[in-house]
């Protein structure tokens, strides 16, 4: 199959398979407390009738709009600014205890909360998934590149003595044999005190009780040698054009030695439209490389900076696994939920604050792009991508637009409150702003896809 193809059959899986499963949990929690449910629909609008047949009371479609999908539920509500993205009103006739608003307000909320609930167990079972077939990827090294000082807890003072080159060999006398494996020695070891054995010198000692924040805290703060070795050189970048390439190992930058990769990032970082000489380590032997770095803008932590970037990623680290069984997979699932979850809650809270580009919201094209990608890498990239939006999905359907799960649970909350429902001219209003914020955010991502394709092919700078 050609790369356009691939694209496009990715994109239809990956979004189809998405909204499913979204639209599953508001189905599967609906029959649950017994609310008929008309139509159960892919795609918005008005069903496509050679791809609709009806089973029992619901019938079953794909419709003509090729984004989202819904769950058509009996309503005492008459026709409203979404109706129509519904595929309009259907005549049947519903008992009475079986329309939306006949269950109490906690039965209401698990139905409009189930489709977020069900993207976050299909990312969760994905990713422990992932992880139990494929093993736990670790970093295949001992050696330290640096301690973090100002991280290390009172009973750390001994890693303050660790040095770049440091080779940590046992942890309470065990030995280890990756980065990944001393985290779990540290953290588990019984008792107070944590003796790291160091090869070539004198052993370091962490005092600090089992179970306390401390013992992780001593871990984080030191930081593993990841040699400075390219991953991959983005196309139509500054590395690109002078000539890097994967594989490269950055021997010295201006005739100072690189050990290490985030000493090459630092670097490059700090000669913004400076030509600097990189010295480069390949198959054929040394070669020296210049390149200038492009200025661009970085927002990190809040503050607006200027640095420098070639565009390559790294380091290169050796595809290394630890088989793990079941439980444990899980609960790193589980981990990784959470942490995508942070990750994107803390990117709408920039957004809205404006510590984060709008630029960066991407739609359809950009998750189309992504899906050809990484199902180009292959299924695990493939299926990690689907996880990840996933959970973008869920925590984005919570924000409290109207239209959006958010916003009805809002409506729910505050009947819950009041003992009354949100009904009339208010909700009316509502609905429609929430509907024309929601036009405006897919505007706003259609135009970021474009501008991305457009400079991709060169023809915006």
């Amino acid at each position: 199959m050609g790369g356009a193809g691939l694209t496009i059959l990715s994109t239809i899986i990956v979004i189809g398979l998405l909204v499913f499963v979204h639209e599953l949990g508001h189905f599967v929690a609906a029959k649950w407390a017994g609310i008929y449910v008309h139509r159960f629909s892919l795609g918005l609008g008005t069903p496509i009738k050679a791809l609709s047949f009806t089973r029992g009371e619901t019938e079953y479609s794909v419709s003509w709009i090729p984004l989202g999908g819904y769950v058509k539920m009996a309503s005492r509500l008459g026709e409203g600014a979404g109706e129509g993205l519904e595929g309009g009103t259907v005549e049947a006739e519903v008992p009475p205890d079986r329309v939306f608003e006949a269950k109490p307000v906690w039965v209401r909320m698990v139905v409009i909360l189930a489709g977020v609930v069900m993207n976050a167990l299909f990312a969760w079972v994905v990713f422990a998934g992932i992880v139990y077939f494929n093993g736990l990827p670790v970093i295949p090294t001992t050696i330290v590149a640096e301690v973090d000082r100002s991280r290390l807890p009172a009973g750390a003072a001994g890693f303050g003595e660790l040095t770049l080159g440091d080779r940590i060999e046992a942890v309470n006398g065990a030995s280890v044999e990756h980065w990944q494996a001393i985290e779990r020695a540290i953290v588990s070891v019984p008792g107070d005190t944590v003796v790291i054995g160091i090869a070539g010198r004198s052993p370091v000692q962490l005092v600090a009780p089992q179970g306390s924040p401390d013992r992780r805290g001593a871990f984080r703060a030191l930081r593993p040698l990841l040699a400075p070795i390219v991953m991959e050189v983005v196309p139509d970048r500054p590395a690109a054009s002078a000539g890097l390439a994967q594989g490269d190992t950055i021997l010295a930058l201006d005739a100072e030695p690189v050990r290490r990769w985030e000493d090459l990032v630092g670097s490059i970082e700090r000669s913004a439209g400076r030509e600097i000489v990189l010295e480069v380590g390949r198959g054929g032997g040394r070669t020296s490389i210049r390149v200038t770095p492009a200025p661009e803008q970085d927002t990190a932590d809040g503050v607006v900076r200027t640095i420098g970037r070639i565009g390559v990623r790294g380091p290169d680290i050796p595809d290394v696994r630890e088989a793990i069984g079941l439980v444990p997979a899980v609960v790193e699932g589980g981990r990784r939920v959470a942490f995508v979850g942070g990750q994107v809650v803390g990117l709408v809270r920039g957004m809205f604050s404006g510590a984060v580009s709008t630029r960066e919201l991407g739609g359809p094209i950009a998750i189309g792009m992504a899906a050809g990608q990484s199902a180009r890498r292959g299924p695990e990239d493939f299926f990690a991508l689907m996880a990840l939006l996933s959970v973008n999905l869920a925590i984005l359907n919570l924000l409290p637009i109207p239209i959006l799960d958010g916003g009805q649970f809002l409506f729910l909350l505050v009947e819950g409150v009041t003992r009354r429902p949100v009904t009339g001219r208010i909700r009316e209003w509502l609905t429609m702003a929430g509907f024309v914020a929601i036009v405006m955010l897919m505007v706003l991502a259609f135009s970021n896809d474009i501008r991305r394709v457009l400079e991709n092919l060169g023809i915006l700078g």
